[in-house]
């Protein structure tokens, strides 16, 4: 089946530009194959003899063009679709699903569920195999794509059906034996629901994930998150202190025995379970490297040992420091980890001052206390007319990747105009916070 990609740009000097390539025309084939995604054409561009099918814009004619090149040199090609082809959407109806809670009136894009292994690998995000076929199968092995993620939840194929309202749920696990057996690596996660996957369901998920050791590499726990826009959905529980303490034993007692088996860690819970018992977070290491820091997976102890090395540097140096006055915007679950930075902070810099402020997400809900789901319309509402300072800081998972843009289509001028306040983005590191909120130039 022939499927055209259409080039709406050619950049100077490449390849493309020497043959007369133009905007408009039409990509038909490459190396005589029709090309179904940018994994096809990223794939086939590594050879150095290609071959093209081009489709003229100005007379409609297939035009051929063979051409030797560098292996990984590029033709100069922009595509119309950067990702050549639609994003699958998800065929599941999960009884967790966060997109399903999202309330009403918000972007387009936002109430779009995706379940697309090609963005497992292209962007992190997390499939559940349902929507895989062997082709799909075929050609991640055939490209060598690692690693994906996989959202397990259970391995439990009754329960599996039943939280992911689809009767082949439980089928679609038997699709991580072929990357087993393909040495294809993976990363899972199981969003914890209270009274459905948890205790013994759980302890039977991490010992039946462990199997795939070592091309499973980390399997993360997140608890489920709940909007206060759940009318007419499955009925769920928030996590609480006790049961938080019962999830985090059952992690490091499987911890303890995966280290002495394997020498890996495997399953780790994400930070809010922390949290919310109230207990210390595990030592860095831990946390294997850190495979799972975009799920929440000791991204606050990174930030807190990162911390503890830039001040040391800011220390071992010296500088001068003209007095100033920020503030800086956190969720609920995260306050008394940032304040304490902050005041640290302030300790070894005298003339700064921080104002700290937790964030209560009125949009979503009180029981929604993480920071990456904090709207700008909240932010302006709870700040207004309180102490900012020069410049207020937010954190970096506050914002779409790549984007200037929070949650609610506010963006960074709205904020500043509103609050009148020059406003800054923190990334996930201590480093820069220590960097952009101390004004201390860190870096050789």
């Amino acid at each position: 089946m022939e499927k055209l990609h259409r080039i709406t740009g050619v950049q100077k000097g490449t390849i493309a530009a020497s043959l007369g390539i133009r905007p408009g025309d039409l990509l038909v084939q490459l190396n005589h194959e029709t090309i179904e995604d940018i994994f096809d054409y990223r794939f086939l561009m590594k050879d150095t003899s290609v071959h093209l099918l081009i489709r003229t814009a100005e007379d409609g004619r297939d035009v051929s063009f063979h051409v030797e090149k560098e292996e990984d040199e590029d033709l100069g090609l922009v595509f119309e679709n950067g990702f050549m082809d639609c994003y699958r959407s998800c065929s599941n109806k999960c009884i967790f699903c966060f997109i399903d809670q999202n309330p009403p009136g918000m972007r387009k894009t936002l109430y779009f569920k995706d379940d697309d292994s090609r963005l497992s690998f292209l962007q992190g995000n997390y499939v559940t195999l349902t929507n895989m076929s062997d082709h799909d199968i075929d050609r991640i092995i055939r490209y060598k794509l690692s690693p994906i993620n996989i959202s397990f939840h259970t391995t439990n194929p009754e329960l599996r059906c039943e939280m992911l309202h689809n009767r082949f749920a439980g089928e679609a696990l038997k699709k991580v034996q072929r990357f087993v057996d393909a040495g294809i690596s993976m990363n899972g996660q199981i969003v914890l629901c209270k009274g459905i996957n948890d205790g013994k369901e759980l302890e039977r998920s991490i010992r039946d994930l462990s199997e795939y050791i070592p091309h499973l590499e980390s399997v993360s726990i997140v608890p489920v998150g709940i909007t206060k826009y759940r009318e007419g959905l499955h009925p769920l529980e928030p996590f609480e202190k006790e049961d938080a303490k019962a999830v985090i034993k059952t992690v490091a007692g499987f911890q303890k025995l995966f280290y002495e088996k394997y020498g890996t860690h495997f399953i780790h819970a994400s930070d809010e379970f922390y949290l919310l018992a109230g207990e210390e977070l595990p030592a860095g290491d831990t946390y294997d490297q850190y495979p799972q820091l975009e799920n929440g997976v000791g991204m606050l102890r990174l930030l807190l040992d990162e911390f503890d090395e830039a001040v040391t540097e800011m220390k071992r140096k010296r500088f001068a420091f003209r007095k100033k006055e920020v503030s800086v915007v956190t969720g609920f679950l995260a306050y008394d980890h940032i304040k304490l930075l902050c005041e640290k902070l302030m300790q070894h810099l005298p003339k700064l001052t921080i104002h700290v402020y937790a964030i209560r997400n009125d949009f979503f809900g009180e029981k929604i206390t993480v920071s990456g789901l904090l709207t700008g319309q909240d932010i302006c509402r709870q700040l207004e007319g309180k102490p900012l300072g020069s410049t207020m800081f937010l954190p970096e998972n506050i914002l779409k990747n790549g984007e200037d843009l929070l949650l609610d289509d506010m963006r960074i001028s709205d904020l500043e105009r509103t609050l009148q306040v020059k406003t800054d983005i923190v990334k996930s590191s201590g480093w820069d916070f220590v960097h952009q909120i101390g004004g201390v130039y860190l870096y050789e």
